[in-house]
């Protein structure tokens, strides 16, 4: 893998940031040509996504070292400052509070936005992953040996068995009474969760110019992502915290839950129809075309 693409100097550009930026990029543009399509505010895209990035940042790496505490503690400021290393979900928590108060400053329609952004989000998502495979940062899952299989061994969580006991312990118990390789092979999520990703991107897009209610789409998305990440995690190495399950699984489950209701309260609302301001507009000239009726003379 290739953790580090290039340096200048004593700066260097790493996979995993160059992959984030494009997945901005990407997400950027499919956002405003969507609220330009459902006329909202064009000029807030730019600010949303600013406040993606930073807040998106800044609680997927919190999250992160939330959930690697013991190796923060050990090594705080490599942890703290090291270019892979982030959490999904706490991105998606942190910047999506931080968006919502922006969004209602700006009396902004928060749930027509919502839908608008979603196809954005998965596909973000998807890109986002291309970084972490790429980085070799740990996102990986656990042993196996199909064709497929990866792996990292200059990855910033190497997958060689002399700089990963964790892996070995569970190569073992996956595979009893077989010698561990020196570069133990495993199942490549990232590339799962970009597969999903891109099929769940088409069929939002796909969904966005139904007539439906506002937030409809978002709640697809909500529960579409979580059912996703779900799935993949039984192969991931994260360690079980409730029932048998990960922490972005239990995340994954409260999002799911909070999809469904979602989707059954906008049911009851009627359906969006963006504002018809180019009627408006047609409708203002035509009457300011009509001739005024001529006075008539004595």
């Amino acid at each position: 893998m290739y953790p580090e693409l290039f340096s200048i100097g004593p700066i260097k550009f790493h996979s995993y940031g160059a992959m984030l930026a494009l997945a901005f990029l990407i997400a950027n543009y499919l956002l405003t040509k969507e609220i330009e399509r459902k006329k909202i505010y064009p000029d807030v895209s730019s600010t949303v996504t600013f406040l993606a990035i930073v807040l998106g940042i800044a609680g997927a790496k919190l999250f992160h070292l939330l959930e690697n505490f013991d190796r923060f503690l050990r090594n705080p400021i490599g942890e703290a400052f090291n270019a892979g290393g982030l959490t999904f979900y706490g991105g998606l928590i942190v910047a999506t509070i931080g968006n919502l108060i922006y969004l209602r400053s700006q009396k902004v329609p928060v749930m027509r936005f919502l839908d608008a952004v979603a196809p954005s989000l998965m596909i973000g998502y998807g890109i986002g992953r291309i970084g972490c495979l790429l980085a070799g940062d740990g996102c990986y899952g656990k042993p196996c040996n199909l064709p497929w299989a990866m792996t990292f061994p200059n990855g910033y969580v190497s997958t060689l068995a002399s700089e990963n006991p964790q892996l070995v312990m569970e190569f073992k118990q996956l595979f009893p009474g077989v010698p561990v390789p020196d570069d133990i092979p495993v199942h490549p999520t990232p590339i799962y969760e970009l597969l999903y990703s891109i099929l769940f991107f088409a069929l939002l897009w796909k969904l966005r110019t139904l007539p439906k209610q506002a937030g409809w789409l978002f709640f697809v998305y909500f529960t579409l992502q979580a059912a996703g990440r779900f799935t993949v995690e039984f192969i991931r190495l994260n360690p079980p915290l409730l029932f048998g399950l990960s922490e972005a699984q239990v995340i994954a489950v409260s999002m799911m839950l909070i999809g469904v209701f979602g989707l059954w309260r906008v049911s009851k609302q009627p359906i969006d129809t963006p504002p018809k301001e180019e009627a408006t507009v047609k409708q203002g000239a035509k009457g300011m075309r009509k001739k005024k009726p001529m006075s008539k003379t004595a």
